[in-house]
C-alpha cells in the first residue's frame, strides 16, 4: 500500500500530476486546486489513497491528511467512487463538506459535476456524525482550521476585524503555492490588505 509519496512533479495535467521518486514516475490523481498550486519541478509531499481494481492501481493524491480522511468516508457513501469522491474535493473544502453534512444540506453536492440529487441525500445521510464541523464565529461564519486558522488569528493580534481577517485569509491559502508556511502566508495577506487601517477597523 503506497500511503504517501515525497518526489519531484515532472508532469502535470489539470487533475493529475506523475511524482518523481527516486527515478519512479508515480502518476496521482489530484484535486484541480492542487494541480493549480503546483508546478513542474516543485518537489511535493502528497498524502495517498491506493485503489486496486482488476484493470488498474490508481493513486489519488492530497496536500494534507484531512482531506485524504474525508476522501475515505465519501467512498464509504453508496454510489460514490473515487473519481466522483474527488470531484467533491474539487469542488468543495473539507470545511464545507463537514458544515453542509452537519446542516443536513444537499445542495452543494448537487452542484458537484456527477453527484445526481439522490447520491447528494446520500452523502448527507451517511456522513452524519462522520465529520467534525469548523467552529463559528459569533456572526456563524466558520472559522478556517489549520494554516487559515494561524493566519486570521494573528491578522486579527495585528488588529484587523474578525470579518477582514478570515475573508483574506481564505483568498491568501486559494492562492498559496503548495507548503507555504504561515509566516510566507501572513506576509502574502498584508501585502494584500495594505497599510491603510481604515481596512483594519473594517471601514
Amino acid at each position: 500500500m503506497i500511503s504517501s509519496l515525497r518526489g519531484r512533479v515532472i508532469h502535470l495535467e489539470p487533475d493529475s500530476a506523475v511524482v518523481d521518486v527516486h527515478g519512479v514516475g508515480y502518476a496521482v490523481a489530484v484535486t484541480a486546486q492542487y494541480a493549480r498550486q503546483v508546478h513542474l519541478g516543485d518537489e511535493v509531499f502528497v498524502h495517498t489513497a491506493m485503489i486496486v481494481r482488476e484493470d488498474a492501481m490508481l493513486l489519488f493524491g492530497f496536500e494534507d491528511r484531512s482531506e485524504l480522511d474525508v476522501f475515505g468516508h465519501l467512498l464509504s457513501v453508496s454510489g460514490v467512487g473515487p473519481k466522483s469522491a474527488l470531484g467533491v474535493l474539487s469542488s468543495l473544502t473539507v470545511d464545507q463538506i463537514a458544515t453542509a453534512v452537519a446542516d443536513e444540506d444537499d445542495a452543494p453536492f448537487r452542484r458537484v459535476s456527477g453527484i445526481g440529487p439522490k447520491t447528494a441525500k446520500l452523502i448527507v445521510v451517511q456522513l452524519a456524525g462522520k465529520l467534525t464541523a469548523p467552529t463559528r464565529t459569533a456572526a456563524g461564519a466558520p472559522i478556517p482550521q489549520g494554516l487559515g486558522a494561524q493566519v486570521s488569528a494573528a491578522l486579527m493580534a495585528l488588529g484587523w476585524n474578525e470579518r477582514v481577517a478570515l475573508e483574506t485569509a481564505e483568498n491568501v491559502l486559494a492562492d498559496a503555492p503548495a507548503g507555504a508556511s504561515v509566516p510566507a502566508l501572513l506576509k502574502l495577506a498584508l501585502a494584500q490588505l495594505g497599510p491603510a487601517r481604515a481596512e483594519r477597523s473594517g471601514v
